[in-house]
């Protein structure tokens, strides 16, 4: 067996096992299998690539990808072990821009070893140079897109600017625009590849892909994050292309085709239109500021919801990003077994976009050992919040507005929860701010509705005192 022979079967197996890695992340009880099966798939791959060089005599090459898989391994173990769970929808956004950055340089590296070396090299090496620059100019695209894409996800999501919507006039018309000239230079690139053009399409898909994203207001991020991973899987995908390497091609469908259904599933959950997302809000314009909410609120103490937990037949848990940051899970999860004991029926209500991540806080109930039946999403719990005695908001804030129903909204059309419906509602909250969409939320100022301010940590440790 040759050693090319030998690392196309060990690509094939880590194919394998990254599909059954996908198949066990898709359920709580055996996620930890399927992370295990894409380790096991990565470490055959990465073997297989390096003897495969070591195999050819490459002993260059052989030596760089020892360094790359180094220092990588140690910036990610570190990033791993420091990362908070408020940190991880930011660190994915930023880790999707470093798949897309390698795309652009593996697209220019196949462009300077094939369309801008010296004459007749190509055709020694065999390469049709129109498909090849095809490949090139449309993986560069891709990968650029990503790459700034990403970045502005990340900068949204760590705070470090505003995640309103960014409203150029005619932003349609500019990225139609751009895939029109996107499209005539991939023509061009194709006839007559050229330095100037191809350094032009890369301005152009950086550009783009910055604006998409800035495009896309702050409750959309979670989809924002879903669409740059699919984004990340077709660049890889292109990039498997380029270096004509199966497992990358693999890989990055498998990558790009889940990314892109989450994000069409997060849509509808979302009452969001799919390609409007995708698109950078394309064909809506919608409202950049928020109507003014005009009420006073009425506070509580943390003996008084002990007192209204007693009481209660059934309670409902909503929590947000704001349980996250606060670090209350396992709090709440105490409250919630202390309630279960006293013949309280708990349940957990989860929005599709709680969180600023795809099943952000499933993770942390998961992470505090709620039970997961007990765990329900939006669809389920909805009906039963007119039936329900007490409703606990801990830290969500857009994902119960009730201005969700109100057209000229910028959550217009968004699914709610419905906590207002319950007898009692009880926000958790640390002011009276508005949320991350920049919307303030009528419900603060409702009759059944009451404050309890501060650490939510600490205010769900008062009420387990107080209990």
């Amino acid at each position: 067996m040759t050693a090319t022979t030998a690392a196309s079967a060990a690509y094939i197996v880590a194919g394998l096992l990254f599909v059954l890695s996908l198949a066990g992340l898709s359920r709580h009880e055996t996620a930890k299998t399927g992370n295990a099966y894409g380790m096991a798939g990565m470490a055959i791959a990465l073997v297989a690539t390096i003897g495969l060089a070591w195999r050819n005599g490459d002993a260059l090459s052989v030596g760089l990808i020892v360094v790359a898989m180094v220092l990588g391994a140690s910036i990610g173990l570190w990033r791993a072990r420091i990362v908070e769970m408020t940190g991880m929808p930011e660190l994915i956004a930023l880790l999707h821009s470093f798949v897309g950055l390698a795309a652009v340089l593996v697209g220019w590296n196949g462009y300077l070893s094939v369309e801008g070396a010296p004459a007749g090299e190509a055709e020694e090496l065999g390469l049709p140079v129109g498909i090849h620059s095809a490949e090139v100019a449309i993986g560069v695209f891709i990968g650029a897109v990503t790459f700034t894409g990403s970045i502005v996800a990340f900068l949204k999501l760590s705070g470090r600017i505003k995640s309103n919507p960014l409203v150029l006039p005619g932003k349609n018309a500019l990225n139609l625009g751009a895939l029109a000239v996107f499209a005539a230079l991939t023509v061009v690139f194709v006839v007559s590849p050229g330095l100037g053009v191809l350094s032009g399409l890369t301005v152009l898909a950086l550009a783009l892909g910055w604006h998409l994203v800035a495009s896309i207001g702050g409750g959309d991020m979670p989809v924002v994050v879903s669409m740059l991973n699919s984004y990340s899987g077709w660049a890889a995908a292109a990039s498997g292309f380029l270096l004509d390497n199966d497992l990358l091609i693999i890989t990055g469908a498998l990558v790009g085709s889940s990314g892109a259904y989450l994000s069409y599933i997060m849509c509808q959950a979302m009452n969001r239109s799919f390609l409007s997302v995708i698109a950078g809000g394309f064909g809506n314009e919608g409202s950049t500021s928020a109507a003014a909410v005009d009420g006073e609120h009425t506070e509580i103490s943390a003996e008084e919801v002990a007192q209204l937990l007693r009481d209660a037949d059934s309670v409902v848990i909503t929590p947000g990003y704001g349980m996250a940051v606060a670090h209350a899970q396992s709090a709440v999860a105490d409250l919630t077994r202390t309630l279960t004991d006293k013949g309280v029926e708990v349940r957990f209500g989860i929005h599709p976009v709680a969180g600023r991540l795809p099943g952000h806080m499933n993770v942390l109930l998961a992470e505090a050992k709620v039970p997961y039946d007990v765990v329900l999403e939006m669809d389920e719990i909805n009906d039963d919040f007119a039936k329900t005695s007490v409703v606990l908001v801990i830290g969500a804030n857009d994902t119960v507005n009730p201005s969700a129903a109100d057209p000229g909204s910028p959550i217009a059309g968004m699914p709610v929860l419905h906590v207002w419906e319950a007898e009692h509602v009880v926000v958790f909250k640390r002011s009276m701010s508005t949320g991350y969409a920049g919307v303030q939320n009528p419900l603060f100022f409702r009759e059944n509705t009451r404050m309890l301010f501060g650490d939510a940590r600490e205010r769900v440790e008062d009420i387990l005192r107080a209990l």
